[in-house]
C-alpha cells in the first residue's frame, strides 16, 4: 500500500480526512502492540504506545490490545489504574483478542472479573476440539460500520482458547466448537476476537473502518 497516496490529497484519499488523527495503543505489558502499530503505519498513520491516562483520554481513537493470560493482564490494568479509566472513555475504543475478553464481565481463565463493558461471560472451548483455535476462520452475521465493505464468510486470523458467548452485543459470529461472538459493540466500545493486524488486506480494512468511526456507528 502506497503511503504517499494515502495522505497527500485530503479530497481524493480515503483516509485524508483523518490525517493527523491521534491514535493511542494502550501499552500495559500484555499486548501485541508492535504488530498493531506496524499495521497502522502501513495505513499511513503513527500510533502512540502509552499507558499515560492523559494521553489516552486525549486520543481520537484508542486500541486496547492483549495477549497472554487474563488474570495477570487484569492485574497489570489494576496496578496502573487502567481498569478504572478504560470503561470511562468516550471516544471509540477497540479491544483486540484478550483486550476484548477483558472488556467482558468475566472470564473462566483464572476465574477473572473483567471490566464489565460487555455484559457477557467468556468461556473455554471444550475438549472436543483442538485448543487453542489457531489459524484462519470465517466471520459472519456482520453488523456495524466496523465491517463496512467486509463480506460474510471473510477469513480472519485467530489464536485463542476462550470465547465470548453469543449475546445482544454481538456484531459478528464465528463457529468453532460452538457459535460465539467474534466481535462486540456497545456504545463507543468495540471488540474483536480475531487479529485484524494479522488478517491481511481485509483485516487492515477493519482497522481503517475503525479510524473512520464516530460514536454513532
Amino acid at each position: 500500500m502506497d503511503k504517499e497516496n494515502l495522505n497527500t490529497d485530503a479530497n481524493s484519499s480515503p483516509l485524508g480526512k483523518l490525517e493527523g488523527a491521534n491514535i493511542v495503543i494502550i501499552n500495559y505489558g500484555a499486548g501485541n502492540i508492535k504488530s498493531i502499530q506496524f499495521a497502522f503505519k502501513r495505513l499511513g498513520f503513527e500510533a502512540l504506545l502509552t499507558n499515560n491516562p492523559d494521553e489516552i483520554k486525549a486520543a481520537d481513537k484508542v486500541i486496547f490490545p492483549g495477549v497472554g493470560e487474563a488474570s495477570s493482564a487484569m492485574q497489570k490494568l489494576k496496578e496502573s489504574g487502567l481498569d478504572y479509566l478504560i470503561p470511562q472513555l468516550k471516544q471509540p475504543v477497540l479491544g483486540i483478542c484478550l483486550g476484548m475478553q477483558l472488556m467482558c464481565k468475566s472470564t473462566e481463565e483464572g476465574n477473572t472479573n473483567g471490566l464489565g463493558i460487555f455484559d457477557v461471560a467468556v468461556k473455554r472451548f471444550s475438549n472436543t476440539v483442538k485448543v487453542p483455535q489457531m489459524g484462519w476462520n470465517t466471520i459472519n452475521n456482520l453488523e456495524s460500520d466496523l465491517f463496512k465493505d467486509i463480506k460474510d464468510n471473510e477469513f480472519m486470523y485467530l489464536v485463542h482458547s476462550f470465547y465470548a458467548e453469543q449475546c445482544k452485543d454481538a456484531i459478528a459470529t464465528t463457529t468453532y466448537d460452538v457459535e460465539y461472538a467474534s466481535a462486540l459493540k456497545k456504545d463507543n466500545f468495540y471488540g474483536v476476537q480475531f487479529h485484524p493486524e494479522k488478517s491481511g488486506e481485509e483485516g487492515e480494512k477493519i482497522l481503517k473502518n475503525f479510524l473512520e468511526l464516530n460514536t454513532n456507528n
